[in-house]
């Protein structure tokens, strides 16, 4: 039997946080007398990010007194009182290996179930003023768990606290937690966590994410890259596929074989010739990924675009471009269920790739080829297309040109009628995949099927971070340069140097208002993963669990060498 020790509310409220504002409800004090916990709060109490924390799944944050007392000595600190940690419910007699996923407790006249661990970020550092906290609690498994209250009602300081069922697998918070934050994963205990229904869905996807990776016969991102940095490539032949669509083959230089590519992935090439600096650009394979001898890139040409200009201007077989070796995580899985290849204008390219993938092996899957185009003298591929879809038994196909029927909508994307089991690969303008990807889920598409690419730089992922004034372009850095080495983000196109006045790659992206996503900042939750075209890096702050190959936490990573970031 545990003990109910302190009660903790706090409203959201903006705090100051270097040069940054932040919208936290971590800062919670102790109450005295009942207070009513319903399903998704305590009274008196709320939290300023949503998608992180509180709702329905994380109505009440838990932490030991025996955890305090351990702080207390680790961090040599005599001021940690009751709400220090974020909590709700400060409590003793439950530790972390003892609480299960699932377990229910009855505290005063509330019944609650345990549903997760906390989710760590880097407010509990901003709270603690220790930005390694996030670190710490997984790396010390005393990471706190949340409740989602079963049956409302009055809670107050001095309450016993209750077991009332326990939950399915007996798996344990701290173990729980390692599971998701720590190296050295057991597919057996992957499959009970996945098993036990009070998990939030939150989590229940981080680990089914998990267990369809490793069953997954493609590598993840990553993984044994072809080659380190920019290699030379040759181009062999050019085609133009319409008025404003230029393919490029491209073999080694060398004469050597090409690693394959996975179906749906894209080169960096940087341009020699192109500008000063030479301009750094994505391009998606568009022909068959496994050819060996060769790639092909299709590339749309933009009126303001200095690299695409140049090589529809001046590109010819014999010219030399470099080249990274191809990587990205929009790739097409091997597996039987339908599949939807949906794309709009050069958002056709990576689809295209995963079409003549499914063309080579003769699928016998279900394929629905949808593409949109403004009309048919612009629409590229057409002939190409055709012919793979003849080539395969189970395949659809139907074009939608805008200056006919206009955008496609909800109504006419239910239409079509798609199977609700189908995995889809969505490309295309931001809008059109925002539009798409509502008007699916609308069908009754399973929306953790829906796979989408998207170039140039990615939507920020900065929990609690308050936009106090429109985002600018990215740019070097204020105040004098640095003499460090220099870094490339190749999405951002910028290249600025280093300086050791910043502490991680993280700092200095944000100081160049480069888009960024960040959670805990510390290393342990990988929101930060970022893609090495090129170059190494070191870390500050070693990572609980390495990221993949050819990747880079840049949270707490500082560059080794000239650095190119996939940011």
């Amino acid at each position: 039997m545990g003990r109910l020790v302190s009660v903790n509310v706090g409203m959201p409220k903006n705090v100051q946080w270097r040069d940054k504002t932040v919208y936290t409800g971590i800062w919670k004090t102790p109450v005295e007398g009942p207070v009513m916990a319903r399903r998704l709060n305590l009274d008196g109490d709320g939290q300023g990010d949503l998608g992180g924390h509180g709702g329905e799944q994380r109505a009440v944050m838990v932490y030991q007194t025996e955890s305090y007392d351990f702080w207390k000595s680790y961090l040599e600190r005599d001021d940690l009182v009751p709400g220090h940690f974020g909590e709700n419910f400060t409590i003793t007699g439950l530790s972390d290996f003892d609480v299960c996923i699932g377990d229910r407790y009855r505290i005063g006249d509330a019944e609650f179930e345990v549903t997760q661990p906390r989710v760590t970020c880097f407010r509990i550092g901003l709270r603690l003023d220790e930005p390694e906290m996030p670190n710490l609690l997984v790396a010390q498994h005393r990471p706190g768990f949340y409740f989602r209250v079963i049956t409302e009602g009055h809670v107050q300081a001095g309450d016993d606290i209750v077991r009332t069922r326990r939950g399915r697998h007996e798996l344990c918070v701290a173990d729980v937690d390692a599971l998701l934050y720590l190296p050295n994963k057991d597919a057996d205990t992957l499959r009970k966590i996945v098993d036990v229904p009070a998990l939030s869905p939150g989590w229940q996807q981080s680990f089914n994410d998990m267990l369809a990776s490793e069953a997954q016969s493609a590598p993840a991102i990553g993984v044994e890259p072809g080659w380190d940095g920019f290699r030379p490539l040759r181009v062999t032949a050019t085609h133009r596929e319409s008025p404003a669509v230029l393919s490029i083959r491209l073999a080694a230089d060398d004469g050597a074989s090409l690693p394959p590519a996975l179906p749906g992935q894209y080169l960096t090439v940087r341009i020699p010739g192109a500008g000063d600096p030479v301009p750094l650009r994505s391009y998606s394979l568009s022909g068959n990924p496994a050819a060996g001898d060769h790639y092909r890139i299709s590339v749309k040409r933009e009126e303001h675009g200095t690299a695409s200009r140049w090589l529809h201007a001046h590109i010819e077989p014999g010219s030399v471009i470099e080249a990274a070796a191809p990587r990205g995580a929009f790739y097409l899985a091997d597996d039987d269920r339908p599949v939807v290849l949906m794309s709009a204008g050069i958002g056709i390219t990576p689809v295209l790739a995963m079409l003549h993938a499914l063309a080579a092996t003769r699928s016998a899957r279900d394929i629905w080829w949808l593409h949109t185009n403004r009309n048919h003298e612009t629409q590229a591929f057409a002939t190409e297309v055709t012919r793979l879809i003849e080539s395969l038994p189970h395949a659809h196909q139907q074009v939608f040109y805008t200056e006919v029927q206009g955008r496609l909508d909800q109504p006419a994307v239910e239409a079509l009628g798609l199977p609700p089991d189908a995995a889809v690969y969505l490309c295309g303008p931001t809008q059109f995949m925002t539009d798409i990807r509502e008007a699916l889920t609308l069908a009754g598409l399973d929306t953790t099927r829906i796979h989408s690419e998207l170039f140039g730089a990615l939507p920020p992922i900065n929990p609690g971070v308050v936009d106090v004034a429109p985002r600018t372009p990215p740019h070097p850095p204020a105040g004098p340069p640095g003499t460090g080495p220099s870094i490339t983000f190749a999405r951002s196109g910028l290249t600025a140097n280093w300086s050791p006045d910043y502490g991680t790659i993280l700092d200095f992206a944000e100081a160049c208002d480069v888009p960024t996503r960040f959670s805990c900042r510390s290393g342990v939750c990988h929101t930060c993963e970022t893609g090495v075209v090129a170059g190494t890096t070191k870390y500050g702050q070693v990572p609980l669990e390495p990221p993949p190959p050819g990747t880079v936490l840049v949270c707490t990573a500082v560059p080794d060498t000239d650095l190119v970031l996939d940011l």
